[in-house]
């Protein structure tokens, strides 16, 4: 796939975080089950049709619909991620049960990966259609492929796939892994998720293993 044919912003992973928003309980979800998918599909609607298919340069006046699109879903993910430490420290009926706990929690930390990989994926080098016609000098996010020019093929980008797996890493070993933060937002975002992730799988599996003594 041509940089310039790749998408604004994942679809995918969009709708995704969508459906598992859905199925939280109605006390972690920050507002009644049909607002936030409602919202997200209405932005995601409107970079679709700004930008169908292709990424050209006039994308650009485009970001402020993904970087809200992205905002919905930390914001969201923050929410569910303090109501879920709430209920498991007092004790709530979301988190009574280990199916229910280990449910919950798995489903909370799933959005907590793909709100993240989004934020990377918006925010490295100045998002996708930034990265698609120039990659910056200094990147924000520096892999092998950046670092070792040679290891890179012609016109290589970082694609939505590469910032999964950076969310992934490190929403399961607490650091990244085969990438490298320079900028402070990506210090700064990457702490941030060790710690939420750190905070959630602690509680999940210690509050798990006091329910199923």
């Amino acid at each position: 796939m041509s940089p310039s044919a790749r998408p604004l912003v994942d679809g995918q992973a969009v709708a995704t975080a969508m459906m598992l928003t859905t199925l939280l309980p109605d006390d972690l979800r920050l507002a009644p089950r049909w607002v936030l998918p409602t919202v997200e599909g209405l932005l995601l609607l409107a970079l679709a049709a700004g930008a169908p298919g292709r990424i050209d340069r006039r994308s650009t006046g485009l970001r402020p619909l993904s970087i809200a699109l992205v905002g919905v879903l930390a914001l969201s993910v923050v929410w569910s991620t303090a109501q879920l430490v709430d209920d498991i420290l007092q004790g709530g009926k979301e988190t009574s049960s280990a199916t229910g706990l280990l449910q919950t929690g798995g489903t909370v930390w799933a959005c907590t990966v793909l709100a993240f990989s989004l934020l990377y994926f918006e925010l490295d080098g100045g998002g996708a259609a930034a990265r698609a016609h120039r990659l910056p000098r200094t990147p924000a996010l520096a892999s092998p492929r950046q670092l070792n020019p040679e290891l890179a093929s012609a016109g290589w980008r970082a694609r939505y796939i590469d910032h999964l797996y950076l969310g992934l890493t490190i929403a399961t070993v607490f650091s990244p892994t085969g990438v490298t933060p320079l900028a402070p937002w990506a210090k700064i975002a990457m702490g941030l998720q060790s710690l939420v992730s750190l905070l959630v799988l602690g509680l999940v599996v210690a509050r798990a293993v006091t329910a199923l003594a």
